[in-house]
């Protein structure tokens, strides 16, 4: 999937936050999201990360700010509408009833009953299950799938929607190493086919070495945007996440390595 748009910002945070009863989540973030860029959220436990990415989503309303798709405010936007336009993947995967992994990964393709894309439904269903690699698991009851495994379906699912964003909250916690690198190197691929990717990562090392532009979140706030390099520096990294550590280029991709310093 090529992704085609009039402009190269996808979604637009402007001056958002988010309370629940007195507590503010967020707390006026502004944050541009490009098409073609994988952007990571990371920030430590508590941070925002989720709730940023469900006022991305439109799956949360901010309590101040606005936040828009394609220059039009997410508010006007129709749920029909949103679901052929972005696709998200969150933290829980989970299903009401015992379905087959093949109905998960079926489900992606919902938003495109009735219209001309539902032609491209086998061939779209067809790619997401040979890229994540779950051919094998397709008539399996999912509640009978390991994390990993649920993980990799509901991953098919997001790619077989066919949307020109794609949001991903922790898709590699329940994954071993193959498949956390497998994760992240779809993700840039479909960035490079022009689609816009945000993903909340906790791993800064997989962070830097996949995200073309980082956002730190810390008690909510916007701490710091911008490359990995200009990003995570030791002193910063230190001071947010309250350790110290040690960064280092990547030997293969010149890319910053995060490092915990341990005694010996």
């Amino acid at each position: 999937m090529t992704v085609t748009t009039s402009t190269t910002t996808a979604l637009t945070l402007d001056a958002v936050s988010y309370q629940v009863g007195s507590h503010r989540i967020i707390e006026n973030v502004s944050l541009d999201v490009n098409y073609g860029e994988v952007l990571a959220l990371v920030g430590p436990n508590g941070a925002g990360k989720s709730t940023a990415l469900g006022l991305l989503a439109g799956d949360l309303k901010p309590t101040a700010g606005e936040v828009s798709l394609d220059d039009r405010p997410l508010a006007r936007w129709e749920a029909k509408e949103l679901a052929r336009t972005r696709a998200v993947l969150l933290q829980a995967n989970q299903v009401a009833f015992s379905f087959t992994a093949q109905d998960v990964i079926d489900m992606g393709r919902a938003p495109w009953i009735g219209t001309p894309q539902a032609d491209q439904d086998d061939a779209a269903i067809a790619q997401a299950v040979a890229v994540t690699d779950v051919a094998h698991l397709q008539q399996r009851s999912f509640p009978t799938l390991s994390g990993g495994e649920k993980a990799r379906v509901s991953l098919a699912r997001v790619l077989a929607q066919r949307t020109r964003i794609v949001m991903l909250d922790e898709p590699t916690a329940a994954l071993d190493l193959r498949h956390q690198e497998e994760v992240l190197r779809i993700a840039r691929e479909i960035a490079r086919q022009g689609q816009a990717v945000i993903i909340v990562l906790h791993d800064l090392s997989l962070a830097a070495a996949y995200a073309d532009t980082i956002a730190i979140l810390h008690h909510g706030k916007l701490a710091a945007c911008g490359t990995p390099g200009q990003v995570l520096t030791a002193e910063r990294v230190q001071e947010i996440y309250g350790t110290a550590v040690r960064i280092i280029p990547d030997p293969d991709t010149g890319r910053p390595v995060v490092l915990p310093r341990r005694q010996a």
